[in-house]
C-alpha cells in the first residue's frame, strides 16, 4: 500500500501544474498565500465559534446563531485551503509523503475536520439558550486543543 502511494506522490509531482508550482518563481508563494487564507478563514472561524461557546468572545448573541453566522464562511475556508495545499502537495508530494510532521498533520487534519463537523451539528443545541451546557464547553475547548496540535504539526513540516 505505501509503495503504491508513493508511486502516485511520484505521479502527482510529474503533473503539468505540479511541475509549474515546483519549477516557478511566483507560483509557489502566491499557491501558498491562498493556502494560508483559506486557512485563517477555516481555522479562525472555528477559533470564534469556540471562544464564543466558552463564554469568552461574541456574548451579545446566543452562541447557536453566532456559529450558524460563520458556517458558510468557514467551510468556504477549507475549501480554498484545501485546494492551495493540494496544489503545494503536488509540487513535492514524495517529500511530503515521507515527513512525519506532514504524516501527524494530516491524521489530525482528518480527525479536526470530521470532529468539527460533529460540533457544528451540535452547535444549534448547544448554543440554543444563554448558559452553554459544561460538555459544549468541553467539546469546544478540546476542538481548539486539536487545532493547535495541527497548526503545530505544520510549522514542524520543514523542520523533518
Amino acid at each position: 500500500m505505501q509503495e503504491a502511494l508513493l508511486n502516485f506522490c511520484k505521479w502527482l509531482e510529474n503533473t503539468p501544474w505540479a511541475l509549474f508550482i515546483g519549477r516557478s518563481l511566483w507560483a509557489y508563494p502566491v499557491v501558498q498565500t491562498i493556502h494560508f487564507t483559506g486557512l485563517s478563514l477555516w481555522v479562525g472561524t472555528i477559533v470564534l465559534t469556540d471562544l464564543r461557546f466558552l463564554g469568552v468572545a461574541g456574548r451579545r448573541q446566543p452562541a447557536g446563531p453566532f456559529a450558524q453566522q460563520l458556517v458558510p464562511w468557514t467551510w468556504t475556508g477549507l475549501g480554498v485551503a484545501v485546494v492551495g495545499g493540494s496544489l503545494l502537495f503536488s509540487a513535492s508530494a514524495s517529500g511530503f509523503f515521507r515527513n512525519p510532521a506532514f504524516q501527524i498533520k494530516f491524521l489530525l487534519l482528518l480527525v479536526g475536520i470530521a470532529y468539527h463537523y460533529i460540533v457544528q451539528r451540535k452547535a444549534p443545541k448547544w448554543g440554543a439558550s444563554e448558559a452553554v451546557p459544561a460538555v459544549a464547553k468541553l467539546a469546544t475547548f478540546t476542538e481548539l486543543a486539536l487545532w493547535i496540535c495541527v497548526i503545530t504539526a505544520a510549522v514542524e513540516i520543514p523542520n523533518h
